[in-house]
């Protein structure tokens, strides 16, 4: 597109600010349910910028337009931005304060900064107010400017909702209410709110296909004591299953309802809601009603998969590695014999995840980078910018799947032509901190971000580091990224991250030279117990992902016999358990690739 047509749009909400009278205007990535993916009503921040990247915040006053996006997106950002106007700014660069602090310290007092309530949520509400208010500034919520100029908004999707059944459903509708209900009942609160699609979606057994790869519905739910209310557009349900639902006691009302029910609630009851992961606009609704603040109880009960749970996913991880087989057999066969680009990989390997039993979709748009694009972490390419994949160098894939037994995120670096030295050793670093993680042995309720260092050391020795967390938690055909755990030293510790067995994670390292090449190598593991002492349980982790883990790229002087021990372990159980799931050139590149060292 045009990159004038977004100068012309930041111009047209500057405009709309001087009608206002607001001195800036703050544009978040974010809807109603504070998704991470985003249905296209609500790409607002995209719609004005150009910029697709997952994550940024936009701020536009009179004078500057800049945009603040984390060290997975920088390269990506000024190749997006170029010729808008807008400022890459480099969000956790030591120089570069966040939006707030910048706002704060450039605007006058008594000035107006506008964000808009229904995006917003209430815990970043107060930080804003925090920083804002200390020099003057004030922060309005009740505006949505950009829909003022935003003529051919999209309209909100229309996808269906379908129930997730057994086999692949391992707890029932009510048994998710009862254990919700529980935690109600501990917090004295007689009602529980709702926003977030990944929590709805888990309690009521329900999927659908409103956000890209992720198996949710645009909705809001009202759980009382003995009912649930929940708001969604009508015609995405159809009458069996509305009937379904209403049998266990959950009602189905229209999605634009949400805000009166709460505003009826009676003033002696209390509201239990999650301040992360509720919208300032749609509180407003509930302003007299008691309140109690924690975390959502579904955000953490899902997040610990039950054995049913777990052995699905052991499964589907043996579907998801054939499929990798065929893919990587077919890649391999082909180098030098056809065209291939980084658009091929995508399609080439979600072809082969498509023809595996219970497939749904892809968990998140594929990354396939090779040599300089790796090195943004986040690259996706495009018809209009893409490689082939030719020559001497390194190619990164980063892909997933959604399957009705689990969701899957692996990544893997191959070598294409020859591998320089300099790549073995980048290579060889990154592994050895992915086998370290996967090593670790630690008290169950670790807080999540500590485990960070055990892989990072290995790449810290060499004198290197990454932007992003080594691991997120993955849902149970749900989100592919999920709390609340987080494998991050840089998140802001909270009681809830604590590691708990029945938790699936990432194990992500990775390596990054800007203009040469990027690795990552991904697995993901899961929680388990390891021992009881009396010093207490401790953890350790499975590994759940199958797929070999290329050799021709490891500097094989670097690994310890822990590591190769390890890494042949893996190889084995590799070829043990996809072995009877493939056949021709895919059995005999599972083969090769899964020698011993």
């Amino acid at each position: 597109m045009n990159q004038s047509i977004f100068a012309r749009r930041i111009e047209a909400l500057r405009a709309a600010m001087r009608d206002h009278k607001v001195a800036a205007c703050v544009v978040l990535s974010a809807d109603p349910h504070l998704s991470e993916y985003l249905p296209e009503h609500w790409e607002s921040r995209q719609w004005l910028s150009g910029f697709d990247g997952s994550a940024g915040t936009l701020v536009v006053t009179a004078e500057f337009a800049g945009l603040w996006t984390d060290s997975r997106y920088w390269e990506q950002a000024d190749h997006d931005l170029a010729g808008t106007g807008i400022q890459t700014m480099r969000a956790g660069a030591p120089d570069v304060p966040g939006p707030a602090e910048w706002l704060a310290a450039q605007l006058p007092k008594r000035a107006r900064v506008s964000i808009d309530g229904q995006v917003l949520a209430l815990q970043a509400q107060r930080q804003w107010i925090a920083t804002l208010a200390a020099q003057g500034v004030n922060l309005l919520t009740d505006l949505d400017l950009v829909g003022t100029i935003w003529p051919e908004r999209p309209d909100l999707p229309k996808g269906s909702v379908y129930e997730h059944l057994p086999p692949f459903a391992c707890r029932s509708r009510a048994e998710n209410l009862a254990a919700v209900r529980a935690e109600m009942a501990r917090h004295k609160a007689a009602w529980h709110w709702l926003s977030s699609l990944d929590d709805i979606a888990w309690l009521l057994n329900l999927r659908g296909n409103d956000v890209s790869y992720n198996p949710v519905f645009l909705a809001h739910a009202l759980i009382g004591c003995e009912s649930v209310r929940l708001f969604v557009a009508p015609d995405k349900i159809d009458a069996g299953l509305a009937a379904t639902l209403l049998a266990d006691g959950v009602s189905v009302e229209p999605y634009e309802d949400a805000a009166g029910a709460l505003a009826c609630l009676p003033e002696k009851d209390t509201l239990l809601l999650d301040p992360a992961r509720s919208t300032v606009g749609m509180l407003a609704a509930a302003a007299f009603v008691g309140k109690v603040e924690a975390i959502n109880p579904s955000q953490l009960l899902k997040s610990r998969k039950n054995a049913a749970e777990a052995d699905h996913v052991r499964r589907t991880m043996e579907q998801d590695g054939a499929a990798l087989c065929e893919f990587f057999a077919w890649f391999e066969s082909r180098q030098g014999m056809q065209t291939i680009t980084e658009l091929t990989v995508d399609e080439e390997i979600t072809k082969a995840r498509s023809r595996r039993a219970n497939f749904v979709t892809p968990s998140f748009g594929t990354i396939a980078a090779f040599n300089a694009n790796g090195a943004m972490p986040h690259y996706h390419a495009t018809e209009q910018a893409h490689a082939e994949i030719t020559g001497n160098g390194l190619l990164l894939i980063d892909s997933g799947g959604q399957y009705l037994g689990g969701t899957t995120d692996i990544t893997r670096v191959v070598p294409v032509g020859e591998v320089s030295p300099e790549q073995k050793r980048d290579y060889t670093a990154v592994l050895k901190g992915m086998i370290a993680l996967s090593l670790a042995v630690f008290p169950r309720g670790t807080m999540s971000p500590l485990l960070d260092t055990v892989a990072r050391m290995p790449i810290w020795q060499t004198g290197a580091d990454y932007g992003h967390g080594t691991g997120h938690g993955v849902g149970y055909f749900m989100n592919v990224h999920e709390g609340p755990q987080s494998i991050a030293y840089r998140a802001n510790v909270n009681p809830n991250m604590a590691m708990q067995a029945g938790m699936i994670t990432s194990n992500e390292p990775g390596l990054y030279r800007p203009g040469l090449w990027g690795i990552r190598i991904e697995n993901l593991v899961l929680a388990i117990p390891a021992v009881e002492t009396e010093f207490g349980e401790f953890l350790k982790f499975e590994t759940l992902t199958l797929c070999p883990i290329d050799t021709r790229c490891i500097e094989l002087g670097l690994l310890s016999e822990a590591e190769r021990t390890w890494l042949n372990d893996y190889h084995a159980q590799v070829r043990r358990r996809l072995m009877p799931l493939v056949d021709g050139q895919a059995k005999d590149w599972l083969s090769l690739r899964t020698e011993q060292i």
